[in-house]
């Protein structure tokens, strides 16, 4: 029976890492797309308003789009911690992770969020969600830092949770236009709050479970 369970999570884990190695892939070469600077190109074409008139949103979106690959990869390691084997990594991934959320990716995620696609609610949910982003990854800098290592693996789960939120609302833009073929502005409206809610939701209920 034990090993069999053994067995299972091997799989589950290895599940894992393919799943995510997929969706990273995916996110990287979207990222690749704005090497070299070139505000002409994806998703800048539809904010040219803001690239004119703006001339510091450039900064905040490559800033965003630049670390928010590397937050994803470091998270991945660090929230994995021994279970995975990376546990000579876990302290060191962990730093990196969470000094490029609080003081470079939240931060610009939450200014580019004033002008998110989709009209005024979009923009709510985006600045909402920097701002859990970075609340919950300082709740876990601060726990950690006072050896509370149980709130602070809670919390890292939290964090990560809205980390991937970067996947899944990806995710489920193309459900949603696949399915009902939608007005762009309302795919963004809707995409805005489930890319992240649900993840945050299941984490809580796995929290309140004591599965984390």
């Amino acid at each position: 029976m034990i090993s069999a369970k053994r067995n299972i999570f091997s799989i589950f884990k290895i599940l894992l890492i393919i799943g995510f190695g997929y969706f990273f892939w995916l996110m990287l070469k979207i990222t690749l797309e704005y090497i070299p600077f070139n505000p002409n190109v994806s998703f800048l074409m539809i904010k040219q308003t803001e690239v004119q008139d703006r001339p510091e949103y450039l900064y905040f979106f490559y800033t965003h789009v630049y670390t928010s690959i590397f937050v994803l990869f470091s998270g991945f390691l660090a929230i994995l911690r021994k279970d995975f084997g990376f546990k000579n990594f876990h302290k060191n991934t962990g730093k990196i992770y969470i000094f490029l959320i609080l003081i470079l990716a939240a931060p610009s995620g939450i200014y580019i969020g004033f002008f998110a696609n989709g009209g005024f609610f979009s923009k709510i949910s985006f600045v909402i969600l920097g701002s859990l982003w970075w609340l919950t990854t300082y709740k876990a800098y601060q726990s950690a830092k006072q050896k509370r290592f149980k709130e602070h693996k809670q919390w890292m789960w939290r964090s990560f949770a809205l980390t991937l939120s970067a996947l899944t609302l990806r995710i489920w833009k193309v459900i949603i236009v696949y399915l009902f073929h939608p007005n762009p502005m309302d795919v963004y409206q809707i995409i805005a709050w489930l890319g992240w809610i649900p993840n945050i939701l299941l984490i809580e209920y796995l929290i309140t479970k004591k599965h984390i």
